[in-house]
């Protein structure tokens, strides 16, 4: 496993890395002994950070990494989020009270005593803009609550803001390769601010394993099936904002990346791991299974210039057109 210093912190975290909304909830059906075998698979493999929120299954995916990393806290690092769990549009979900309650929750579930990254999860720019949400979590790092703090943003735009306007350590950002207008100008801000990048959303919802047929079928608590087209959050979490249809009609055209790597997935996130400013990309995972397919990018072939050419050109004359929502 490769390791990447985390922006200007003294971190130095795992180039793969794993989210943890799908064993929390809102993608199907979970198993809780599946997702503590994938976590002890990922550590044991050498992951030594997970990304989480207080609202992934209302806080059971904080309760489950609680579980699995007992006895190695100095080890293994943990990002959790805050503000959806209130109203993300008030200002008084930001103030040093809420805060204070929402970090103390997340604590007592992960069962530590500081939260190594804590981020705000995916707040309105004029939040951002208000500046309070920044002062507050000063506070906390200054209690020694948390470790460091980050922003998870939605845009290039709210991205670009905290980087000028904030001491953020890091930003989360949907990347992947049809999503790839955070390359142009929030990244190499980003590496010249010192600030890390996470990755989420590599796989675009599944649609870049190439495993989806257009006539795909999904739960009723599966986002992909009640937030397909934006109707309960920001539409580019599900499926990267592409049109379902259209996705799995673009997925299709990316088939050739699997040449010489193993398959769809591996190569979709080794292409994430090739981008320099990126210090960590963290796909979900529901079992072992799935873990263990995710580390086999780690050791797939690089892209050659050609290749990563090709693949720039793909997306802005085949797929950037069709990304729904701002991004």
């Amino acid at each position: 496993m490769k390791y990447n210093q985390f922006g200007k912190t003294d971190l130095r975290i795992s180039e793969l890395s794993f989210g943890t909304w799908a064993i929390g909830g809102a993608w199907g059906k979970t198993n809780d002994a599946e997702a503590l075998k994938g976590l002890e698979k990922a550590m044991a493999e050498g992951v030594n950070f997970f990304d989480t929120a207080d609202v992934y299954g209302d806080g059971h995916s904080e309760e489950l990494i609680a579980k699995a990393t007992k006895g190695k806290e100095t080890e293994i690092h943990i990002a959790t989020k805050f503000c959806r769990a209130g109203d993300i549009y008030d200002p008084k979900t930001y103030t040093m009270e809420q805060v204070q309650t929402y970090c103390e929750n997340s604590l007592r579930r992960l069962q530590r005593e500081q939260i190594d990254l804590y981020q705000i999860h995916c707040p309105p720019l004029e939040i951002l803009k208000n500046g309070q949400v920044f002062e507050v979590l000063e506070k906390l790092k200054d209690q020694g609550k948390i470790r460091y703090y980050g922003v998870s943003v939605e845009t290039v735009e709210e991205g670009m803001y905290v980087l000028e306007n904030s001491n953020a350590s890091s930003l989360q950002v949907i990347c992947n390769l049809f999503r790839q207008k955070p390359l142009e100008e929030l990244f190499p801000k980003a590496m010249e601010k010192g600030v890390g990048i996470l990755a989420r959303v590599p796989l675009a919802s599944g649609l870049l394993t190439g495993k989806f047929q257009a006539n795909a079928q999904f739960e009723n608590d599966d986002h992909r099936h009640f937030n397909r087209d934006g109707q309960e959050f920001n539409i580019g979490e599900t499926f990267a904002g592409l049109e379902f249809q259209k996705g799995v009609e673009l997925s299709k055209e990316l088939g050739w990346i699997a040449e010489g790597r193993g398959n769809m997935t591996r190569a979709a996130l080794k292409w994430i791991m090739e981008q320099e400013a990126v210090t960590s990309v963290i796909p979900g995972f529901r079992n072992v299974n799935q873990v263990e397919d995710n580390l086999h990018a780690t050791k797939v072939k690089d892209y050659t210039h050609a290749e990563l050419e090709r693949l720039k050109a793909f997306y802005q004359e085949h797929v950037h057109e069709h990304i729904r929502g701002p991004y």
